[in-house]
């Protein structure tokens, strides 16, 4: 029996992919038509957000097509983290890498909605009449529950019947807004949900 040794052995299995690849190609090719594509963010529009989920606070890169024109409606197409973000740096967990499903979901609120005492439906309302309910709901327990002086007379203006808690992915200049404004209308029950 014949012996192949390693040289002859490497040459007939190049000789034999090259043929193999030759007659797949065929012998005569037709002409191939080169192309570049285009790039699929060339023109959409870039804005900075962050990542809603946790309190990691992630920068993302949001890219939306439509200019705002007559019969354009503008849509988010693709959305990445943001490199330059000094928490992330660029990365993404599952559940930011998914935002865009997210954004594009059926179930998705785009409104506020309410449901009255004793009610079985929710029924949508503006955000203007969400915000002026809240308001007036704080500003009516402020009122009914404000201590003004403890037990031995000292003033201590304390609202302890609500809490607040603010979300840690907001700058340091909002959060000190955050805080000076609910330590002056005297709550006591605040928190970071960075602590949570």
């Amino acid at each position: 029996m014949n012996q192949m040794n390693r040289r002859q052995f490497l040459r007939v299995t190049s000789a034999a992919i090259a043929g193999s690849s030759i007659a797949l190609l065929g012998f005569t090719p037709a002409t191939a038509l080169a192309e570049v594509r285009q790039y699929k963010l060339a023109r959409s529009t870039e804005t900075r957000n962050t990542c809603p989920y946790c309190s990691v606070g992630c920068g993302i890169l949001m890219y939306g097509l439509g200019d705002g024109a007559k019969n354009a409606k503008a849509t988010i197409i693709h959305i990445e983290g943001d490199a330059d973000h000094p928490v992330n740096r660029g990365t993404l967990c599952p559940k930011g890498a998914s935002l865009v499903d997210f954004i594009h979901s059926e179930n998705r609120l785009m409104a506020p909605e309410y449901r009255a005492p004793g009610a079985t439906e929710w029924s949508k309302i503006s955000w203007d009449d969400a915000l002026t309910r809240i308001a007036k709901l704080m500003k009516a327990d402020r009122d009914a529950n404000f201590i003004e002086k403890s037990a031995d007379g000292k003033t201590v203006n304390r609202w302890t019947s609500t809490g607040m808690l603010c979300a840690s992915a907001a700058t340091n200049e909002v959060g000190y807004l955050t805080h000076k404004t609910m330590r002056s209308l005297g709550m006591l029950a605040f928190d970071n949900q960075a602590r949570v």
